[in-house]
């Protein structure tokens, strides 16, 4: 169990990462301690940090560097335009997929 566990939390973390930045932008440690908030995907700066660089490669993300009042210089991470056509495309397709996994679960005809 604990394996298929690990991979849908893997799986899951850039929809959530998209998902929280659609509510403006924010700075990776903001980003994991919202994310931590979460008990259940287990969050770990080894895991979000090479996600938001991945994402920034892709053409989803933006990043723009900001003094810091408490410390070195911030990176705030903010979606592009394709990653807030990426993110509607991702909650659609997670709303298809959970109503099809919920009829699966009560038995009904698929």
């Amino acid at each position: 169990m604990s394996t298929w566990v690990t991979q849908l939390r893997k799986g899951l973390m850039e929809f959530c990462i998209l998902n929280l930045l659609q509510r403006g932008e924010s700075y990776g440690y903001e980003i994991l301690q919202s994310l931590r908030q979460i008990e259940e995907l287990v969050v770990t700066d080894s895991t979000v940090y090479p996600i938001l660089s991945r994402l920034r490669k892709d053409g989803y993300l933006k990043v723009q560097v900001k003094p810091s009042s408490s410390g070195p210089p911030r990176r705030y991470f903010s979606l592009t335009a394709l990653g807030r056509q990426r993110v509607q495309e991702m909650n659609t397709y997670w709303g298809n997929l959970q109503q099809g996994i919920k009829r699966l679960q009560q038995g009904d005809k698929l």
